[in-house]
């Protein structure tokens, strides 16, 4: 078994896809409209095309999502998590929970809010590609 995507809804692609892109550093792979259906698909990852990706959808008629209460996050390992939030922050990102020791843990964790509202841990992973 492999591993593929993680799919969530989004209201405003263009918007999304900047924040993933710009703001996280993920690389749009694809992206690909289904008049048919009214929606559009984009394929964001860190790398090749064999990984795991996340998956935006957009439906064209809806502009906003109740998250409910099943979702918990994504998560992303990155190298200095202090330098991740500072740049997060400055390219306009939203940090809901500043870098520092996990409760009852020693992992440094933070999370922050995509445009719909749906969270991402950062986790600090000295082994992991890059800081940002």
């Amino acid at each position: 078994m492999q591993y593929l995507h993680t799919m969530i809804r989004v209201g405003n692609l263009e918007k999304s896809i900047q924040f993933y892109t710009e703001v996280l550093g993920l690389k749009l792979h694809r992206k690909q409209d289904y008049p048919g259906g009214k929606f559009t698909l984009a394929f964001l990852g860190t790398g090749g095309d064999t990984e795991p990706f996340l998956e935006l959808t957009h439906n064209w008629d809806i502009d906003r999502y109740d998250l409910g209460s099943g979702y918990g996050h994504m998560a992303f390992g990155v190298k200095d998590i202090y330098e991740t939030c500072k740049k997060i922050e400055e390219l306009g990102g939203k940090i809901v929970r500043a870098p520092g020791p996990m409760k009852h843990g020693k992992t440094v964790i933070a999370f922050i809010e995509d445009p719909d509202s749906y969270r991402i841990e950062l986790i600090e992973r000295p082994s992991a590609t890059s800081s940002y």
